[in-house]
């Protein structure tokens, strides 16, 4: 039994795909081992949205060779597909598989052990091509419904590495759904590149997310990271099915007007804040988290300011900073007045102190309420943790509890510290 390990970097959708490849190699009697652990393949997910993704992905690659010096190691994902001749060119590389090919991943392994020659790229491009995973690295099981971007922001290199928007067939979500509720997953996470843009035949985003709540079980869904537009107003009764999370990670970016229109958003901040009002008007301790950039080119004082001011009046449960990086490719990278690294070093650290204060004070409302918790890890005392309906980690200090099965609790307190834990007692 050859031994295969897996890294991936970077967002859900990669989560997903590495998934369905491990699931694919296990049911070919490939054992699945731990990252760093000695195998015969590696395969390395990799992500390039920023300077920082590349150095991370570089990092692993090179950490790879040198804990597996003789194994197959194949990269795929972004950086496979942005770097990709560079890439060929690293001898400690066998294969490299872009995003269009990423489902043959496991083709292309038994091909070389089989002593075929190998090109990746003759192999069909297909990505929605992934079977259900049956056997994760995660209690949830994360769906994939959407590939690419049709949008075009000026920093963003995400429509060069996943391509133009393709929405996969509603028949086969569902199919895929119904697959993983029954291999007894208890959350579902609808994922992609651009999720509000969906659309297949008579079905939209509202209506795939409307149709996916009426599957028969026990079980959950939560939408992972969506833009601001791309879904009507009408949308947000779903939120009144208790299958449905009231948890929504809405990409805010800047606060600033002209930087949104700089950025070739496709939204103002003040609707933003329009459709945050709405959320925690029609549901009380609505959980609302973003990404904010900063650093972008020409961004002043004063539009970071505004990113603040925004920031505070929404009161977001969670910020994912970034610093702007330059990628080569896109019209930011050809902007005027780029700002100095120190200078976003210092905004990065002044939105992450806010962000941390807002965090806690989020968390702090939910003592003596009620969560719906789903128990996922232990920790070293035997105590069960997992992530309420709200997305807020939350820790029971009871022994015996299972994984993968919901509990009723009553938050009475929370641990702070850089990620609060609330402390639940059982129902």
């Amino acid at each position: 039994m050859k031994k295969v390990a897996f890294k991936t970097l970077g967002c859900r959708l990669n989560l997903f795909e590495t998934d369905a490849l491990a699931s694919e190699f296990a049911r070919r009697n490939y054992e699945v081992v731990e990252f760093g652990r000695p195998a015969d393949v590696v395969v390395i997910n990799t992500c390039t949205v920023t300077n920082q993704s590349d150095q991370k992905s570089r990092k692993v690659i090179n950490q790879a060779a040198r804990k597996n010096k003789n194994a197959l190691t194949i990269i795929t994902g972004c950086m496979a597909t942005h770097y990709k001749e560079k890439l060929q060119q690293n001898e400690k590389i066998d294969y490299v598989v872009d995003n269009e090919h990423k489902t043959s991943v496991l083709s292309v392994v038994e091909a070389h052990f089989r002593g075929d020659t190998v090109n990746p790229d003759n192999f069909e491009k297909n990505v929605f091509d992934f079977e259900p995973a049956d056997d994760t690295f995660h209690t949830r099981s994360f769906i994939k419904i959407q590939d690419g971007c049709n949008n075009f922001c000026t920093f963003c290199i995400v429509p060069k590495v996943r391509g133009r928007a393709v929405s996969r067939p509603a028949e086969d979500i569902f199919e895929n759904i119904r697959k993983v509720i029954g291999f007894g997953y208890k959350e579902i996470v609808l994922t992609g590149v651009n999720l509000g843009r969906y659309r297949y035949e008579k079905y939209d985003f509202e209506k795939l997310v409307e149709t996916t709540l009426a599957i028969p079980g026990d079980f959950r869904v939560r939408i992972s990271s969506i833009e601001p537009d791309g879904y009507s107003e009408s949308f947000f009764r779903l939120f009144q099915n208790p299958k449905l999370t009231p948890h929504m990670h809405i990409c805010l970016q800047s606060g600033s007007e002209d930087i949104l229109l700089k950025m070739r958003r496709m939204y103002t901040a003040g609707e933003f804040e329009e459709v945050a009002r709405k959320l925690r008007s029609d549901y009380p301790g609505f959980n609302l988290t973003t990404d904010i950039i900063v650093g972008f080119p020409g961004e002043t004082e004063e539009d970071f300011q505004k990113t603040l001011e925004v920031a505070r009046r929404i009161g977001f449960g969670h910020i994912h900073t970034f610093k702007y990086s330059v990628r080569e490719g896109t019209r930011a990278a050809r902007m005027p007045d780029q700002i100095p690294e120190k200078i976003k070093t210092a905004r990065s650290d002044t939105v992450r102190k806010l962000a941390g204060e807002m965090k806690l004070e989020y968390r702090k409302s939910f003592i003596g309420k009620k969560q719906t918790v789903l128990v996922e890890t232990f920790d070293r005392k035997g105590f069960a943790k997992g992530y309420g309906e709200h997305y807020v980690p939350v820790i029971i200090e009871q022994k015996g509890l299972e994984k993968n099965k919901f509990y009723g609790v009553s938050i009475i307190g929370i641990i702070p510290g850089k990620e609060p834990l609330l402390k639940g007692d059982l129902l």
